[in-house]
């Protein structure tokens, strides 16, 4: 018999989060729909009279806020037109609610054992797991995410952090990109991503440093990468730099200058000026060349690090 973590990811099946629109946001089990039971303010209103005054009086007004919706509550999973996993924090009381509730109006309902923290803990323990990474690196503009595309479409297994991240992973990575995800919501997504993964073969996936734009790579992840296999992708410069014009050369001349000006103190003001005149005037061949002499620097510098935390360990 499967665990019920075992069939969220499932199209036969529809996942519901009952916890409010905030809590959601934060982050929620990949494909969840949001039918929250409290907004956020109802929720921190019965919170508050359960701490202060007592559960009774916590339940009661929980129960006077709930009773006018529950049709809606109904309508809105059965519009889902499935069998329903249903999950809140701990797997308590709003869940238990709105099972009750869903099942009572002829819904196939499951609960999530401990909610979205039980889901949260097995999302890190697989992603704990020994896994068989293969890193890989390059150079700036070297081509490290279509590899990883060509990768993924040759049946490989990928994990795409900046894909994950919506987040190319330097001072231009936030260019033409959606909002980034929360920490806790980048976790989820790499467990969906793995979830289906076998463990004996090998894992494909890009150096980064701990964080790609804001988003926090797992601790455990990253730790695991530093000890992997590592495969350096060996591009000529001209290459790279047709590859960063492509990749950039649409954006507007603000956008770029924007993002060179996060990076002014590192390429030193001289040269911070000169790549700006050069992206104004719209000689981007020139500024990426530029833009490369401090990057490729940085390239050496960390890979010097790694052979010597190799060598250490």
């Amino acid at each position: 018999m499967t665990s019920v973590l075992d069939d969220i990811y499932d199209p036969a099946y529809a996942v519901v989060d009952v916890r409010t629109p905030a809590e959601y946001a934060q982050g929620h089990i990949v494909g969840a729909v949001n039918i929250p039971l409290f907004t956020d303010e109802e929720r921190a209103e019965v919170g508050t009279l359960y701490t202060q005054v007592g559960a009774q009086h916590a339940i009661d007004r929980g129960l006077e806020i709930v009773g006018p919706r529950l049709r809606e509550y109904v309508e809105q999973a059965r519009s889902l037109d499935k069998p329903l996993i249903v999950y809140c924090w701990r797997g308590g009381m709003r869940s238990g609610s709105m099972s009750w509730l869903l099942s009572t109006a002829g819904m196939k309902v499951r609960i999530i054992p401990r909610g979205y923290k039980g889901f949260r803990a097995h999302a890190l323990e697989l992603i704990s797991r020994p896994w068989k990474y293969r890193l890989v690196i390059g150079k700036t503009g070297a081509g490290k995410t279509t590899f990883l595309y060509q990768k993924a479409a040759e049946g490989q297994q990928v994990v795409n952090l900046e894909g994950i991240a919506n987040h190319r992973g330097s001072a231009f990575g936030r260019l033409g990109q959606q909002p980034q995800p929360t920490t806790e919501h980048a976790l989820n997504v790499i467990h969906y991503v793995m979830h289906c993964f076998d463990i004996k073969q090998p894992v494909w996936i890009e150096d980064e440093s701990r964080t790609v734009g804001k988003v926090h790579v797992p601790e455990v992840m990253f730790e695991a990468m530093q000890q992997s296999e590592v495969f350096e992708l060996d591009v000529d410069i001209e290459t790279r730099v047709r590859n960063l014009v492509r990749d950039y050369g649409a954006f507007s001349h603000d956008e770029l200058c924007d993002a060179l000006y996060v990076i002014r103190e590192k390429l030193g003001g001289q040269r911070h000026h000169q790549a700006s005149e050069f992206v104004r005037e719209g000689r981007l061949t020139e500024a990426v060349h530029l833009i490369l002499e401090y990057y490729d620097r940085t390239y050496e510098f960390c890979q010097q690090r790694r052979i010597r935390g190799i060598q250490q360990s």
